[in-house]
């Protein structure tokens, strides 16, 4: 099995190494891509150093079986071709081919078999806040399918990158030395703050993060159920939160969902509020599953329930979710096809 990892350097591109070890990924052979910038850099895999070469229009992906892409949308459009003309599959965690019908959006505990289908040689990898979202509304929509999603996310720095959560821990080391804080990557201060915008305003007064859970949830859970998202960035370092009301189209009890969600793939239940046990990012970072808690009725709707979720977002949010696509192409008939 030949991989390559494009945008190597990123903070998803390291998850990838780490996730790829920790799964025992079968890699017989890892070639590693950058930009100019990049290039010539060294990164170690079970024990052996590789050198980032940079990406570039040739036949450095003849051979390659599955790349795994992480380095922006841009990217992804123009070396598409490039990595795909040979065979290899391209699983891709930017947002340049999410919603495109001949793209396979996946996230394995929810619809890995539209993986199988992949005309262009493409999978798509759904948005960090969609992902954790779908993997904890799956064993729900399977008791009654959800007629409709309220979502406030509470997004965590590391979702605009490695460069926004050293961003946070500066801040917060200026505020404490009694410094104006540096804000680059944030629209305001981060520390001690909360931001009620991630990514750009469009028409209808959503952002384009709001408008990818409504329309990526859709395009995963193959169905018209509405979406509606206000997402937040916090200054949380790593992990996301989410609080979600659904609707169903009969009642759930909290014990049929809590017992669903047991039994669900990809999910732990923390929910114990008498002694305090609930999800928090604090503890979710660097871990696998999405943990969900908090579920209860929603008093505002009789076929409602509630409930906070919470998942690594450059784990379970990007990399793993990847590695998880490749894990089922790989199982399913023994090889990548």
């Amino acid at each position: 099995m030949k991989i390559a990892i494009v945008g190597v350097s990123g903070a998803v591109g390291q998850e990838f190494l780490r996730v790829l070890t920790e799964r025992n990924f079968p890699v017989d052979e890892l070639s590693l891509f950058g930009s100019s910038r990049s290039a010539g850099s060294e990164y170690r895999f079970r024990g052996k150093a590789y050198t980032v070469k940079e990406l570039k229009h040739n036949d450095d992906f003849r051979g390659v079986d599955i790349a795994f892409t992480s380095a922006g949308a841009g990217t992804s459009k123009e070396y598409a071709e490039t990595i795909t003309k040979y065979g290899a599959v391209m699983i891709d965690n930017s947002s340049a081919f999410r919603m495109d019908d001949d793209v396979p959006l996946v996230v394995p505990e929810v619809n890995a078999e539209d993986a199988k289908i992949r005309p262009r040689g493409i999978i798509a990898n759904p948005n960090c806040s969609t992902i954790q979202m779908v993997v904890a509304l799956k064993p729900l929509n399977d008791i009654s399918p959800i007629r409709r999603i309220h979502v406030a996310t509470y997004q965590s720095a590391s979702g605009a990158g490695a460069a926004a959560m050293s961003e946070l821990i500066r801040q917060h080391e200026q505020i404490a030395a009694c410094e104006t804080p540096t804000i680059e990557k944030f629209a305001y201060q981060l520390a001690f703050n909360v931001i009620p915008h991630i990514d750009v305003f469009l028409d209808n007064g959503y952002t384009k993060e709001e408008m990818k859970m409504h329309n990526e949830t859709r395009k995963i859970m193959h169905s018209q159920v509405d979406v509606s998202a206000t997402c937040v960035r916090v200054p949380a370092l790593r992990a996301h939160s989410e609080a979600v009301w659904i609707e169903t189209e009969r009642a759930i009890s909290v014990e049929e969902a809590t017992s669903a969600l047991q039994k669900a793939k990809g999910v732990v239940v923390q929910d114990n509020p008498a002694e305090k046990l609930y999800p928090m990012p604090l503890f979710a970072a660097s871990h696998d599953p999405v943990y969900v808690g908090r579920i209860r009725k929603d008093i505002a709707n009789p076929n409602g329930l509630s409930f906070w979720c919470v998942g690594d977002q450059i784990k379970k949010g990007a990399a793993l979710n990847a590695v998880q696509i490749a894990e089922y192409l790989i199982n399913a008939d023994g090889s990548k096809n």
